[in-house]
């Protein structure tokens, strides 16, 4: 039996609907230069702090 690449997780798509859906992936895949790894042009680490790993006293002078 032949299982599709790409199915319909909720709702329900018109087979053209798919084929445009596919049409459009392909394209893009085909842009893509193969080969090159994506750069990496972003933080090593995120740029925010979870509140629970923060120490529990701040100075009245802080400004966070």
């Amino acid at each position: 039996m032949n299982t599709p690449d790409i199915r319909v997780e909720k709702g329900h798509a018109e087979p053209e609907e798919v084929a445009a859906l596919t049409a459009i992936l392909l394209a893009r895949a085909a842009a893509r230069p193969t080969g090159t790894a994506p750069a990496h042009h972003g933080r090593v680490r995120a740029g925010w702090r979870r509140l629970e790993r923060e120490p529990g006293f701040r100075a009245p002078h802080s400004w966070r």
